[in-house]
């Protein structure tokens, strides 16, 4: 069978370190296509090939996230339930930042349930200043925990970003969400720019770049390509990268946009693993929806880490005992 340059078969990975493949930031949009549009046992036959050079197959990495700061949010954001102009519609009230003290509390809880990651989000078009001691405490006390830490909040001046540098922050969550064409239907409050300029000063920083995206939200298989492309071909490829199925919230601009067929989100979790061999693909939002079968065919098609507890930001996610039940079904520990 013909694989991408970079990839080699899994009969061939004994004679070819992965440390010696080169991983590629120069994807084009008919590459990618032609990738969605192979047959899907032979893309899966070459995501799980690349994954099994990179990672271990049978390990999963758990992050744990928390809203620390809920609703009241100025962008426009179409999927979101804690965007300002939508709160009518989905009932959320906003809240107020949480205490340093309680963050750093859950996060322990979520270190005795096996999470090795703890992400804190805020519903924020930036941080404020006035903040940013609550939120390098935060940073501090979780590390301290020996988890790693994640954060997203927002966009960053370059005095924040360097701010929870010093502080310790592992990652920084800002997804691109979908293409660059498709961008204005989803958001209108800020530009694709304003996110690729974000994980540029991110990364600039030394921080490590967590980036991805969300698919079903109407869009075409052409603006999931393009949103893979965008994030493969940046200097370096994002260390996590956060595949979502929208959850429709009602209330918000897509609560009745057509599902994805979900053998086409299995599809973009395979590309993302080609494109973006060395990251972490993560399984995230949507999987309260998902049957054990298409989890079991997404970490076949290279993920290898999900959001782990029975609540995202503000939508539901699977109970613990049932993934832990699932890993066992499927021999899959955490790491």
């Amino acid at each position: 069978m013909t694989v991408s340059a970079h990839v080699v078969t899994p009969q061939a990975s004994a004679v070819a370190p992965a440390e010696n493949l080169p991983v590629r930031n120069n994807w084009t949009q008919a590459e990618i296509l032609a990738l969605f549009g192979k047959p899907l046992m032979d893309l899966l036959y070459e995501a799980q090939g690349v994954h099994r050079l990179y990672h271990d197959p049978n390990k999963v990495q758990l992050s744990q996230l928390i809203s620390i700061k809920t609703g009241g949010c100025a962008e426009d954001c179409a999927y979101c339930s804690q965007a300002s102009s939508h709160q009518k519609g989905t009932g959320l009230t906003a809240t107020k930042l949480l205490e340093v003290e309680r963050v750093i509390a859950s996060a322990k809880k979520a270190k005795e349930g096996g999470a090795s990651r703890y992400c804190m989000g805020a519903a924020w078009t930036g941080p404020k200043d006035r903040d940013l001691d609550s939120l390098t405490a935060m940073v501090k006390g979780v590390k301290e925990l020996g988890m790693e830490t994640c954060m997203t909040l927002g966009m960053l001046s370059d005095h924040q970003t360097a701010s929870l540098k010093e502080a310790g922050l592992d990652y920084y969550n800002h997804n691109v969400d979908t293409s660059e064409e498709y961008y204005s239907k989803i958001i209108t409050t800020r530009t694709y720019r304003d996110r690729i300029d974000t994980l540029e000063r991110v990364r600039a920083a030394g921080i490590n770049v967590c980036s991805g995206g969300i698919v079903g939200m109407g869009e075409e298989r052409a603006d999931r390509a393009g949103m893979l492309r965008t994030l493969a071909n940046l200097p370096e490829h994002p260390q996590s990268v956060p595949i979502n199925m929208l959850v429709a919230v009602p209330g918000t601009p897509l609560e009745s946009v057509e599902a994805l067929d979900p053998f086409e989100f299995v599809r973009t979790i395979a590309v993302a693993r080609i494109m973006m061999p060395r990251s972490e693909v993560r399984l995230s939002a949507g999987r309260q929806s998902m049957s054990e079968e298409l989890q079991a065919m997404c970490f076949f098609a290279g993920a290898s880490s999900i959001f782990y507890g029975e609540q995202l930001l503000t939508t539901p996610n699977p109970k613990n005992n049932k993934d832990m039940a699932l890993f066992e079904k499927l021999g899959i520990s955490p790491f």
